[in-house]
């Protein structure tokens, strides 16, 4: 497993967060940063950018990993809202996710990701109790979720995935 960083996870999207490396500056006179411009939200030709709550179920550590979903058509975005940790399970765009290229970065309770398009990945991976994410991402014409199977489960521990 590895922090989020958004240099590691540059190959899969943007991690947004409130930070100093990014364009943030003063506003409302001066109550307020903005912290400009964090992703790129992408809702592909013809989709409409929406926002909604995920309620996800806490992770028991160790446990196997097989399916995985991809969109294909635009960018998914995953913000905490209950201020916990949670896992984030990736493999780069591909035909079908490879398990020598997955990635698992842990995301703090500040962090949130924005997955390009047909980046690979796995289902909500919460951490330390029921969580809720805002979730933007495509509604519109077209098929925007691919589902695949590994040919064999891998176990994610507390520390890696073990293959």
């Amino acid at each position: 497993m590895e922090p989020l960083t958004a240099g590691a996870f540059a190959p899969f999207g943007q991690v947004i967060e409130a930070g100093q490396l990014g364009c943030h500056y003063p506003i409302n006179g001066g109550s307020c940063v903005r912290y400009h411009d964090l992703a790129r939200l992408d809702p592909g030709f013809g989709g409409e950018l929406i926002a909604s709550v995920f309620r996800a179920q806490p992770t028991a550590l160790p446990r196997s990993v097989a399916q995985f979903e991809r969109h294909p058509l635009a960018s998914q975005a995953f913000i905490p809202l209950s201020g916990r940790p949670f896992l984030v399970l990736v493999a780069p765009p591909a035909p079908r996710p490879d398990p020598q290229s997955l990635r698992l970065f842990l995301a703090d309770a500040s962090q949130g990701v924005n997955l390009d398009r047909a980046v690979w990945h796995h289902a909500l991976l919460a951490l330390e109790g029921v969580s809720d994410f805002l979730v933007l991402d495509r509604k519109g014409p077209g098929a925007n979720y691919d589902e695949a199977w590994l040919d064999q489960p891998l176990w994610l521990d507390a520390l890696e995935v073990v293959r």
